[in-house]
């Protein structure tokens, strides 16, 4: 991956750290469906991989945490009927997660409400308590 935000140096992945499976794809098609292992599983384990910083990897683990299996992040492609893009698309797909969890999130800026925001959210409060001293029973005077 080229160089970015949260990707100063940018990202070298080696080809020994992804594990690919090929399956069968299920899917339309006519004589000969299913006969090819076009379906491209591609793993990669965010908790070993050398080519993250520990900051990096913390980081992704983080904010990937629903889509992963352990520490392994698991990519499913089958969209096309070879299996060559498949894993081009896998691979991309992959990039592009990696990608966005390395981002680092702006912090927060402390602000205050303007004066305006709190007198309507006074005036708002006096309504809605009038509008329910409305409803009550009367007293017995």
């Amino acid at each position: 991956m080229a160089a970015g935000p949260g990707i100063p140096d940018g990202l070298r992945i080696p080809a020994a750290e992804l594990t690919e499976q090929f399956s069968r794809s299920p899917g339309p098609g006519g004589q000969s469906v299913n006969t090819t292992d076009s379906r491209v599983q591609l793993r990669f384990d965010l908790g070993t991989t050398a080519s993250l910083t520990e900051a990096q990897r913390s980081r992704a683990l983080e904010r990937l945490a629903p889509r992963l299996v352990g520490t392994e992040l698991v990519i499913e492609a089958s969209e096309h009927r070879s299996q060559w893009r498949n894993r081009a698309a896998a691979r991309q797909r992959l990039a592009e997660l990696l990608r966005e969890s390395l981002i680092p999130q702006p912090q927060r800026r402390a602000t205050k409400p303007t004066r305006g925001s709190q007198r309507r959210r006074l005036a708002a409060k006096t309504q809605r308590s009038q509008l329910k001293q409305t409803r009550r029973r009367p007293g017995p005077e």
